[in-house]
């Protein structure tokens, strides 16, 4: 696998972390920081509502203040400087937060004018559940909205960059059926793999219908990625048996995986995600046995997800300290840190900054 089968973390300005392709040059430690829409709201008056994530003219100019904002509190560091002067802006990533799914399937969005968009709690009943197939993308209400958006999009920028968060197989379902999913998971296996079977159809036909329309102006996607934020919730047995299939076939779509984790212990999941052909990416906390991961993905750009209250919490010289083991244990990677809370001094964010362009000047 070369570098442009790789995959790095992406946080645009308001938006959840995903990926992006990689370019090859990136630093042996790489840090990627981003805030909570709290954080953007403690500095500015933008309100991330429903109008936020409907209307790409007001996303346009929230998007500006976020940019502006970034640049201002921590100059020389870049952050805030992609698009803009340097091309078309990203008005995509961040729309819908990781609602999107959801929302196809008529789960309600639940904005807030301080942080990101929710799934109201309203899940498949069992007979919902038997009945339930892939929407038709082409007559959906919630994905004809995303589309049309596309529209004012390229007519301002000229290219519709960025993505949708499409989440994965077990987060989507969860949004779905709620925590009856863990007792059919257990209970009844069958109707999971109907819901999982669903899910992925929509998501496959999701991303090449947004694809191919980006497509059209030039922008190329070639990837999956997955967020498995709740795979911890179940045993490698049951994420073998029931999860890896669809990850596998969400590989297969491009041939090539990203697998995001959130900052938990990822090692029991490590060998099975280590067997799905072209996996570009894979994140995971500092609990995780970097050693190990770092020998099983030799080939996929790894990250290492740092807690924002780690960030906040930790004294500096522990900081250095784990930056200096992810970069003898795991690197090169990346070093992510999402969801920065209003609060958070920026000169913390810079000496984390800082210390990962020493580990990356003379990596151990």
């Amino acid at each position: 696998m070369s570098y442009n089968s790789q995959l790095i973390s992406y946080i645009a300005p308001g938006a959840p972390a995903t990926r992006r392709e990689a370019r090859g040059d990136e630093p042996f430690l790489r840090p990627e920081m981003g805030f909570t829409p709290a954080w953007y709201r403690q500095h500015t008056t933008i309100d991330f509502g429903e109008p936020f994530h409907s209307d790409p003219a007001l996303r346009r100019e929230g998007m500006v203040g976020m940019r502006r904002v970034l640049k201002e509190h921590f100059p020389g560091t870049g952050m805030g400087s992609s698009g803009g002067e340097d091309g078309p802006l990203d008005l995509l990533t961040g729309t819908y937060g990781a609602c999107t799914v959801a929302a196809i399937y008529g789960v309600p969005i639940v904005y807030a004018p301080n942080n990101w968009p929710n799934c109201a709690h309203e899940y498949l009943t069992d007979e919902q559940l038997a009945r339930l197939e892939p929407p038709n993308l082409d007559k959906n209400p919630h994905f004809e909205k995303l589309m049309a958006q596309l529209e004012w999009i390229e007519a301002a920028e000229g290219r519709v960059e960025g993505f949708i968060n499409w989440q994965g197989i077990l987060n989507n379902a969860h949004r779905l059926r709620g925590e009856q999913l863990f007792l059919d998971l257990i209970e009844e296996p069958g109707k999971c793999e109907h819901l999982f079977s669903c899910i992925c159809e929509t998501m496959i036909q999701g991303m090449r219908r947004l694809h191919e329309r980006q497509r059209l102006k030039g922008v190329e996607h070639s990837f999956v990625t997955v967020s498995n934020c709740l795979v911890n919730m179940i045993s490698p047995r049951t994420y073998g048996a029931l999860l890896w299939p669809f990850d596998e076939k969400l590989a297969a779509v491009y041939g090539c995986l990203g697998i995001h984790n959130c900052a938990w212990n990822a090692s029991p999941y490590l060998v099975p995600y280590s067997k799905i052909p072209g996996v570009g990416y894979i994140d995971m906390g500092l609990d995780s046995d970097l050693v190990r991961a770092r020998g099983l993905f030799p080939q996929a750009r790894r990250a290492l997800m740092y807690t924002p209250m780690d960030l906040a919490n930790k004294e500096i010289d522990e900081i250095r300290a784990d930056c200096r083991r992810v970069g003898r244990e795991y690197g090169p990677c990346d070093l992510v840190v999402a969801d920065i809370e209003a609060g958070t001094p920026d000169a913390r964010v810079e000496e984390l900054i800082a210390i990962c362009r020493d580990c990356s000047a003379g990596p151990p």
